[in-house]
């Protein structure tokens, strides 16, 4: 299984280990990680599931969609390396995977 790191806004890191095939957010949510709020459930319409990829890991994560773009464009703290969690699905490369949560999760 393929670990995912998750740091929160304080620093406090947590590695856990994920399933293939499902999403970075269904991860946070399994392990009970912090940061992570997920309130529409994983359908890219609420952007409450924002993560910072570390820079190295940006290539593998792979592209934001159109519709990533659109939610991304409404949420607090968005940079060059935000993410929604739910639009990451776990593959085997992303064995190591670290990402940040944003003190806040909302619009």
């Amino acid at each position: 299984m393929p670990k995912i790191t998750y740091v929160e806004h304080d620093g406090t890191s947590r590695t856990v280990d994920a399933e293939l095939g499902t999403t970075i957010m269904e991860t946070a949510l399994k392990n009970d990680v912090n940061g992570i709020v997920a309130e529409c459930g994983g359908a890219c319409t609420c952007a409450t599931c924002l993560v910072h990829v570390e820079e190295t890991w940006l290539d593998k994560v792979g592209a934001r969609s159109p519709e990533e773009e659109d939610q991304l464009d409404f949420a607090f703290d968005v940079r060059p390396n935000s993410r929604l969690a739910c639009q990451i699905k776990v593959t085997e490369t992303l064995d190591g995977l670290i990402v940040h949560t944003p003190a806040y999760q909302g619009r």
